[in-house]
């Protein structure tokens, strides 16, 4: 390989070049990132840089001297000829692809001013200037990781916050019942209005929003609206490519996409068979797998298919909800059976095992490090029982 072009300036799309150099390709990178920053840290988003605080340093993408095309979005793949063509109509050919495209935020069809995703830099900073206008009633829809997370930042900043969730409670499937109903306690006592298991189905407000309407009738006040209703991977740029793509490009437990030799996927984007879980497809939408996935998906495509390494790290997570740390190890929702493991829940300190047919699956953790870790470790070697 000569010519490697990585798609999406994003973490794993970083560390995927760091990988490439550090295993001593010499050949032309090229970096095609849709925005026009740098590549930057996104974790800080919905908490830090809400608050005020501009550091958004991803370490390492500074220090790469590679061939950057920001502000350029991938809109086609040829993967015969081996070209990317980018919406400027320039064309970019490769000898190996690397896929880090991430994902973009669900909407629902009316998006009147007001209502905000929050994906981006720019996203942040244009929620932090509205947060910053005065004190206001804001809704909050989907109590996931980031819908969890800005709703504890607004809190910290003294705005009146409904968070309404579709499910019967917040982060329930990456949680479990046990500790999502503590979450979903946390949120009450840390004043939020906490709406759970109703669907949002539209807004209020022309020119900009004034309330949030649910699937019960019921219409929310609000001067602002943050919708964190998951994410979509970014995908529609390979139709037509040849590539498998469902829920993700759907690749090899080597991130080799599907039938292809030098094309590989890493993090939001990929979809892989996880060898912890029977070879069930997973897509891992965080940071720890982007970081990872970046630098093996790289590694492999030098390696090429037949002398690849399997990905099979254990998916690992972690969010901060009204200052309480939250961990999450593995795939919890796969389980069959779940148990309290250390702590008291109403200590705020605890962690649950899960298990499938015996088997550890996965863990979660409230203010517990070191339990956290060990139990990881289990999921790991798959460890039989609690």
């Amino acid at each position: 390989m000569e010519r490697i072009v990585v798609v999406g300036a994003s973490l794993a799309g970083v560390r995927a070049v760091q990988a490439l150099r550090t295993a001593g390709f010499t050949g032309e990178l090229t970096l095609i990132g849709a925005e026009r920053h740098s590549p930057y840290n996104r974790p800080p988003l919905s908490k830090s840089v809400l608050r005020g605080d501009d550091d958004v340093t991803l370490p390492g993408a500074a220090e790469l001297d590679e061939k950057w095309l920001l502000g350029r979005a991938a809109m086609r793949l040829d993967t015969i000829a081996r070209v990317v063509t980018v919406d400027d109509g320039s064309e970019v050919r490769y000898d190996g692809l690397v896929i880090a495209t991430g994902a973009r935020p669900r909407r629902l069809a009316d998006h009147p001013a007001g209502v905000h995703t929050l994906r981006t830099l720019d996203d942040a900073l244009a929620l932090r200037a509205a947060l910053s206008e005065g004190q206001r009633r804001i809704v909050v829809i989907g109590g996931g990781f980031v819908g969890g997370e800005v709703t504890s930042t607004a809190r910290s900043l003294g705005h009146e916050v409904t968070l309404v969730d579709g499910a019967a409670h917040p982060m329930v499937t990456a949680l479990g019942t046990q500790t999502a109903q503590w979450l979903g306690d946390l949120h009450r006592h840390n004043g939020v209005n906490l709406i759970s298991g109703v669907r949002v189905t539209g807004f209020d407000g022309t020119a900009r929003v004034t309330g949030v309407r649910l699937g019960d009738g019921r219409v929310i006040p609000a001067d602002l609206v943050v919708a964190g209703m998951g994410v979509v991977p970014n995908t529609d740029w390979l139709d037509g490519s040849g590539l498998t793509v469902a829920d993700g490009v759907v690749c090899e437990s080597t991130l080799h996409a599907r039938g292809a030799a030098d094309i590989v996927a890493a993090g939001d984007v990929a979809r892989w068979p996880h060898q912890l879980y029977g070879n069930t497809l997973v897509r891992v939408e965080h940071w720890a797998n982007a970081n990872d996935q970046g630098r093996v998906a790289a590694l492999n495509l030098l390696a090429g298919p037949d002398d690849a390494t399997p990905f099979a790290d254990v998916p690992s997570f972690a969010t901060n909800a009204h200052g309480a740390r939250i961990q999450i190890a593995g795939l919890p929702h796969l389980a069959e059976e779940s148990r309290l493991v250390t702590g008291a829940v109403e200590d705020h300190q605890f962690t649950v095992g899960f298990t499938r047919n015996g088997v550890l699956v996965g863990v979660v953790a409230v203010n517990s490090p070191r339990d956290f870790v060990r139990l990881k470790r289990g999921v790991a070697a798959r460890s039989a029982g609690l």
